[in-house]
């Protein structure tokens, strides 16, 4: 929960965010890649997913300085010191047809548990609604990694969901 002691604020990002950003992903995900290693094995895990981390920062730093228009960070700043970037959010915009998804998002391990994942989501909502958009569509792993993404977007207020499921096979 957040202190009176602290603010929090939420606003576009900038390009230069970006590794902020990044490094956010790499250790927010780490739950994600756990889960996956003990579903497919470490033989499996690595032929598919060699280098997550590093993956996962490029992706995040290459569409946070490409479209920052489209992403959200949350900044905290303590009483006493300097604003630190404690989450991101981005989302892909579709106007032409009235939609739009969620895309990476991610708290840092050191703010967890503070709402600021549901924040982020709600103001996501609140911009997408003054663009216009009429639905928006999220995608996360039914894995339970992904259990405390699937709990903050049920608290934001998405109520329907699809079920997926990935097949592998050793060869």
């Amino acid at each position: 929960m957040e202190t009176s002691a602290e603010s929090r604020k939420i606003r576009f990002a900038q390009p230069e965010d970006a590794p902020r950003c990044a490094d956010i992903a790499a250790a927010a995900w780490e739950r994600v890649w756990k889960a996956q290693r003990e579903m497919l094995g470490e033989e499996l895990y690595q032929l598919h997913n060699p280098d997550p981390k590093g993956n996962k920062r490029q992706q995040v730093h290459n569409f946070v300085t490409e479209y920052s228009r489209w992403t959200l960070v949350t900044e905290i700043t303590p009483a006493s010191g300097s604003p630190v970037i404690a989450g991101f959010i981005t989302f892909v915009p579709h106007p032409d047809r009235g939609i739009a998804e969620i895309g990476n998002n991610g708290v840092d391990p050191a703010f967890q548990g503070r709402g600021i994942g549901v924040a982020q989501c709600r103001e996501v909502l609140r911009v997408l609604r003054e663009m216009g958009i009429l639905s928006v569509s999220v995608y996360t792993g039914l894995d339970e990694g992904h259990a405390p993404a699937r709990a903050m977007y049920e608290k934001a207020g998405f109520d329907r969901s699809t079920p997926h499921v990935r097949y592998y096979l050793k060869l």
